[in-house]
C-alpha cells in the first residue's frame, strides 16, 4: 500500500496535528468543523483538487440531519436554498407523511449534496480546520500514541503527516479501511443503473419522485437550478458498466417507469452504475476510525445516505474532543461507545433501504401482493407508519440505556428541541457542550447526575416540570431523572 518514494520524489516531512480526516465529503467536513470548533487541531485530506463540484450524489436532508445543522447553526440557512417536501412517495400506495414528525423541520429538504459541503466548508475554515486537496493516502502506521498517514500529492511529493486519531470518511473505496486491512463484506443490490442529469421540457409536480412497474424503475430529483438527476434502471437491460450510454435509453426507462419522459434534454453527464449494500464488521480498530461510506454503503432508497454518515459524525466528534481535551478519563471506553452505538444503525438503513429497493422491484404475482400488504399495512396502521417515518427521517433512532442498571426510559433517546428559559435546545447545542436542563431555580446538578465528559451549559424549564436531564452535544438523552 505504502510503496517505495522513487528518485525523483521529494523527502518525506512530517506535521502534526490531532486529528487527520481522509475525505473531505459531508461527513468528513462535519467532522472537521465540530473538532476545530472544540479547540483540536484538525487536517483535512481531500484527494480531489480544490474547486466547486456541481456533481452530487445525495439530494435529501432528512428531519434528524437537520436538527443536527441546526445545532450549528446552518439549518435555516440551508432551509431556505432547499425545497422541503412532507410527503415521500416510494411506490404504489407506499407513502410517509413526514409532516406528522415532532420536529421543528417535519419534511424531507430536496438540496444537492454541495450545498450541505459549502456550509460544512465554510464552518471548518472559519474554525480553524486545514485542509489538504489533492492528496492522496497511500498507506498508514499506528503505534500506542499516534497515528502517521503517509500521503501523495497531485506533482508526485510524498509526505507524512501524524496525529492522535485518523478517520476514514473517504467513501466506499476507502484507502483508510483498505490500509487497516478490513474487510467489507455485502454485494449488489441494483446492478446497471443508468444516470443522467437533463433539463426537462414539461416540469414535475414534485422535486423529487419515483415510479416502477417492476420490469422498470426510475427516480428523479432536482438540483434546484432547471437541472434534475435521472436514476433508471431495467430489468432486461442489464449491461456492464463500460457499456455507453446515450440519452435516448433512459428516456425509454424512463417513459415505461413514469409514463413520459417529461421532455428530458441537453443531458451534461450519462453514466451507468451499480449500488451496493455492504458494512464493515469494524468501525474502530486501535487509532483509527471509519464513518459514513467507508464504514456502511447501501441502496438510495429513502435517500439515507449522506444523513447516516454526517450522524455518524455528530456521534464521534464530541466524543474525540473529550479524550483530546482531557476530558475523558475512561478514554477508551468512550470510543469504544462509537462502535456500539452506530454499527446496529448502520446495520438498521442496510435493512431499511434494501427492503424499499427490493420492493419496489418486485415483479412476480406473489412479491406484488406482498407489497402491496406492506403499503396497505403501512397506509393504515399509524404506529407502524410513524415507527417507519422515525427511521427513515434518523428522528426515531435512539442508542439506549448502554445496559446501564435504573437508567431512566428516555436515556439514549433523541432529545426534541425544548423550549427552554434561555431559548431552543438546539441553540444552546450550538456551543458544543454537553446542556443540564433543571427545574427553575436549580443552579446546581443533582446529586444522582454523572460528570460530563466536556463542558456543561446550565438551562430551566420554561415551564414547572421537576425532572432533570443530561442532553449530549450530538442531541441525546445521556442521564435523565424524574
Amino acid at each position: 500500500m505504502t510503496g517505495k518514494p522513487s528518485s525523483d520524489r521529494t523527502t518525506h516531512t512530517t506535521h502534526a496535528t490531532d486529528v487527520t480526516v481522509v475525505g473531505g465529503g459531508p461527513t468528513g467536513l462535519l467532522l472537521a468543523g465540530d473538532l476545530a470548533t472544540a479547540g483540536v487541531r484538525v487536517t483535512v485530506v481531500e484527494r480531489r483538487p480544490e474547486r466547486t463540484s456541481n456533481l452530487t450524489r445525495a439530494f435529501g436532508v432528512h428531519a434528524r440531519t437537520l436538527e443536527l445543522l441546526d445545532a450549528r447553526g446552518l439549518a435555516d440557512e440551508l432551509v431556505s436554498r432547499g425545497t422541503p417536501m412532507t410527503r415521500l412517495q416510494f411506490f404504489g400506495r407506499l407513502a410517509l407523511d413526514l409532516s406528522r414528525l415532532r420536529t421543528r423541520y417535519p419534511y424531507l429538504l430536496i438540496t444537492p449534496q454541495y450545498e450541505v459541503e459549502r456550509l460544512l466548508k465554510r464552518r471548518a475554515l472559519a474554525a480553524g480546520a486545514a485542509f489538504r486537496y489533492g492528496t492522496e493516502l497511500r498507506g498508514l502506521r499506528q503505534d500506542d500514541g499516534s497515528v502517521t498517514a503517509e500521503l501523495r500529492d497531485e506533482e508526485g511529493r510524498d509526505a507524512t503527516l501524524r496525529s492522535r486519531y485518523l478517520v476514514g470518511t473517504d467513501g466506499v473505496r476507502s484507502s483508510v479501511r483498505t490500509a487497516l486491512g478490513l474487510p467489507f463484506p455485502g454485494g449488489s443490490v441494483i446492478r446497471s443503473m443508468a444516470m443522467a442529469d437533463v433539463r426537462l421540457a414539461q416540469e414535475p409536480k414534485s422535486p423529487l419522485f419515483a415510479g416502477g412497474t417492476g420490469d422498470a424503475f426510475a427516480v428523479a430529483a432536482s438540483f434546484g437550478d432547471g437541472w434534475y438527476r435521472v436514476m433508471a434502471w431495467r430489468r432486461s437491460h442489464q449491461v456492464p458498466e463500460s457499456e455507453p450510454l446515450d440519452l435516448e435509453e433512459v428516456r425509454d426507462i424512463a417513459r415505461q417507469a413514469f409514463g413520459t419522459d417529461f421532455g428530458m434534454r441537453d443531458p451534461r453527464w450519462l453514466s451507468r452504475f451499480h449500488s451496493d449494500e455492504r458494512q464493515v464488521p469494524e468501525y474502530r480498530k486501535g487509532r483509527v476510525f471509519l464513518a459514513g461510506d467507508a464504514a456502511h454503503v447501501h441502496s438510495p432508497a429513502g435517500g439515507q445516505g449522506m444523513n447516516t454518515g454526517m450522524q455518524d459524525a455528530a456521534n464521534l466528534s464530541w466524543k474525540l474532543a473529550a479524550v483530546l481535551n482531557g476530558h475523558a478519563p475512561a478514554a477508551d471506553a468512550l470510543l469504544d461507545t462509537y462502535q456500539s452505538e452506530r454499527h446496529p444503525v448502520g446495520a438498521t438503513v442496510l435493512r431499511s433501504s434494501g427492503a424499499i429497493v427490493r420492493l419496489a422491484m418486485a415483479h412476480t404475482p406473489a412479491r406484488r401482493l406482498f407489497r402491496s400488504l406492506v403499503a396497505g399495512f403501512l397506509d393504515t396502521v399509524r404506529p407502524a407508519s410513524d415507527k417507519a417515518m422515525g427511521m427513515v427521517s434518523g428522528i426515531g433512532i435512539s442508542y439506549g440505556s448502554g445496559g446501564r442498571r435504573g437508567a431512566h426510559r428516555t436515556t439514549g433517546r433523541r432529545a426534541p428541541d425544548l423550549d427552554l428559559k434561555e431559548g431552543r435546545l438546539y441553540e444552546l447545542l450550538r456551543r458544543g457542550a454537553f446542556v443540564l436542563v433543571t427545574p427553575d431555580g436549580v443552579d446546581a446538578a443533582p446529586p444522582a447526575a454523572p460528570a460530563a465528559p466536556g463542558p456543561v451549559t446550565l438551562a430551566h424549564w420554561r415551564t414547572p416540570h421537576r425532572a432533570a436531564l443530561l442532553v449530549r452535544p450530538d442531541g441525546y438523552i445521556a442521564w435523565a431523572k424524574d
